[in-house]
């Protein structure tokens, strides 16, 4: 395995040996005491779309682990544009260790991964997020103990974080329930390969309140992700039954802890209460994300070394 583009690129060993290794990170962070894996590498991050969690986790991630982290803003490279997808990897594998790219488009990624002879990390794609999932999962897995058999609820639109957790969905046993209204469903196609595996249990609810019933997490993001903007007023209209507030988290009658992959946008998909509740574990899954994107690199480093 050269690449992580996707979550069920992983098997179940693969991500719980991601999982542990995330923990073990965490720890040696807290305690001032990693080591240096990545002393005299370089990883080029490429930011087609920008932003600040992305940024600040796989930079501070790398430097922590001893490596220099170079951020590529669009000014930078015209991937696809000014320059092809497979030039930009040819030319950045000769003088990087590793190759991190958020973009708009998922098959840029592909390409990306296809021509890099470096191991390419999927930062975020239109089409699917599978680091923040991984971050997501690790988040879980510190407050259960465990993974699998959790009832998780998203409330919200079937966007790219929902197709992550599909993914994941293919790999460890859930129960996972996507609750959107009529219209602003996820990829049916990857919905229907899900289900068709049988690993997890997957569903898709439009009512919220009967969704969330015995759920273990109540997850959501934000109704208009970039380049929807403009759609921002019919999405608040269209999403008006799905704002996860105090009295959605207390239907669910059990304890259920609420997660948001930030950023927030606060008294519209989520209620301030929720945010800063203590049953709020998004800020738990912000830090994280530096921990699994460590866990994922040094993963993809030793397979690299092995191979």
């Amino acid at each position: 395995m050269k690449d992580f583009l996707h979550v069920s690129d992983l098997t179940k060993d693969e991500l719980m040996e991601i999982i542990s290794e995330s923990a073990r990170l965490k720890s040696s962070f807290i305690n001032k005491a990693e080591g240096k894996p990545f002393h005299n590498h370089s990883l080029a991050m490429i930011f087609q779309k920008p932003s600040a969690r992305t940024r600040v986790s796989f930079e501070t991630g790398f430097f922590r682990l001893g490596g220099h982290a170079l951020y590529l803003g669009p000014n930078d490279i015209g991937i696809g544009k000014r320059e092809s997808v497979a030039d930009v990897a040819r030319v950045l594998s000769r003088f990087n260790d590793m190759i991190m790219a958020r973009v708009f488009d998922h098959s840029h990624i592909l390409e990306l991964a296809e021509f890099a002879t470096v191991p390419v990390i999927n930062g975020l794609t239109d089409y699917n997020h599978p680091c923040q999932i991984v971050a997501d999962i690790f988040t879980v897995y510190e407050q259960f103990g465990t993974v699998e058999g959790l009832k998780i609820v998203y409330v919200g639109d079937g966007n790219n974080i929902v197709h992550s957790w599909f993914e994941l969905c293919q790999v460890i046993g859930i129960n996972f329930v996507v609750a959107c209204p009529e219209g602003y469903s996820p990829d049916m196609d990857l919905y229907s390969k899900t289900k068709e595996l049988g690993m997890s249990e997957v569903s898709i609810n439009h009512d919220p309140f009967d969704a969330v019933l015995g759920a273990d997490i109540v997850y959501t993001d934000v109704w208009a992700s970039m380049g929807q903007k403009e759609e921002a007023n019919r999405r608040r209209d269209d999403f008006s039954e799905f704002q996860v507030t105090d009295g959605m988290i207390k239907s669910t009658g059990k304890t259920t802890y609420f997660m948001h992959c930030l950023p927030a946008e606060r008294g519209v998909e989520v209620t301030d209460d929720v945010c800063d509740a203590p049953y709020s574990i998004m800020f738990d899954q912000a830090e994280n994300r530096m921990h699994a994107q460590n866990s994922i690199m040094t993963f993809l480093s030793a397979n690299q070394s092995a191979s």
